[in-house]
């Protein structure tokens, strides 16, 4: 039995992960800042007989993310599979009203506390000889778009990390690999408000969470590439 530590746990895809590798007997930390939607989420999957525990951190802070991962350790430990997939509190930035303020934020969020997370991690894992560091993204990590312009500059740095990762760990029995989505989230609070998400007068398709669930445990489990691509929306025109 292996842990998974969810980072970023909402009820849309966080909850969808939760039950994928649940189902193969993973134990499941979910971390996100709030204590009482996280107490609910546990509380569905102990319904559907999975072992979960919640972990309130605000995991734009890597420190306060770091804690959390002492904390699940702790409780469970070995963290075996992180799973990083937050969400933005402002997505909406277009290019000439981008503030350094606004940037800064996602640095943190998309770059220093992956960083932090998986130099906190590595270590264990190396000596194990196994684990995976999973990453899902929105597809402006490979398609700059102008209304998203704070994500479209810090993505590709993340995405960038990833790569690295994944070339220097091929050896050591350590998968890195991203899931890049350019389609709304079924349940998310983007799915929700899905007409702010049109570019170029094109509705932006939907997946499931279900589904990129399924994509996430092949990534971690077959290890034949660094990143799937699910961006039809978003793809440039010919």
């Amino acid at each position: 039995m292996g842990t998974i530590a969810i980072y970023g746990a909402g009820p849309s895809l966080g909850q969808a992960v939760a039950r994928r590798f649940g189902r193969e007997g993973f134990r499941v930390a979910l971390v996100a800042r709030d204590p009482e939607q996280l107490g609910e989420k546990v509380r569905a999957l102990a319904d559907e007989g999975i072992e979960a525990a919640g972990f309130p951190a605000d995991i734009a802070d890597p420190a306060a993310a770091l804690r959390a991962a002492d904390e699940i350790e702790a409780r469970f430990g070995a963290i075996d599979v992180l799973e990083h997939s937050p969400t933005p509190g402002r997505l909406f930035a277009g290019l000439l009203e981008l503030e350094p303020a606004t940037v800064s934020a996602l640095v943190d969020l998309y770059l220093l506390t992956p960083i932090a997370l998986v130099n906190r991690l590595l270590p264990g894992m190396r000596e194990r000889g196994k684990g995976s560091l999973l990453f899902t993204m929105g597809a402006a990590a490979v398609h700059p778009i102008p209304q998203f312009a704070a994500v479209s500059a810090v993505l590709p740095g993340l995405r960038g990390y990833i790569h690295t990762l994944h070339q220097t760990l091929a050896e050591e029995g350590v998968y890195a690999g991203a899931l890049i989505v350019g389609a709304l989230i079924e349940g998310s609070a983007a799915h929700r408000n899905a007409a702010a998400f049109a570019t170029e007068g094109r509705q932006m398709p939907t997946v499931s969470p279900e589904d990129l669930a399924d994509r996430l445990w092949a990534l971690s489990a077959q290890r034949d590439r660094v990143e799937e691509i699910l961006a039809p929306a978003l793809e440039p025109r010919g």
